[in-house]
């Protein structure tokens, strides 16, 4: 007769010592590290978006003219990528290439400060 043992997870087993907290540190800092990557990814995207928009659109000097651009190319892309390209969020692309010019300082303060960060300084 086969019968087939159930035993519970982790119950009566002992980890040897500090595996447990080794693997959280271990998963803690791997995410911390993706986060910042991501975090510095999308600054320099949103930076780039930014200057792109900058020098095609607003170089016109009319308000008028860069409103409208602005608002359908809002609508465009937040049907394909969602609310992040918002017109209020593009316009805070343009104000961050216009706040923090050199894209290599952007990226270094990306490393520490979120997006969130970067729209209270460029408020400032």
């Amino acid at each position: 007769m086969n019968k087939k043992l159930s035993v519970k997870q982790g119950v009566g087993i002992v980890l040897p010592g500090g595996l447990l907290e080794d693997i959280r540190k271990m998963i803690h800092e791997a995410r911390e590290g993706i986060a910042r990557t991501v975090n510095t990814a999308q600054t320099a995207l949103y930076w780039n978006v930014g200057l792109r928009i900058r020098q095609d659109v607003l170089k016109e000097k009319r308000a008028d003219y860069g409103e409208k651009i602005l608002a359908t190319l809002s609508q465009k892309l937040c049907e394909e990528y969602g609310s992040g390209f918002s017109t209020s969020n593009l316009s805070r692309m343009i104000g961050l290439t216009e706040a923090f010019p050199d894209q290599e300082e952007v990226l270094r303060l990306a490393s520490k400060l979120s997006w969130s960060h970067f729209i209270q300084l460029v408020r400032i």
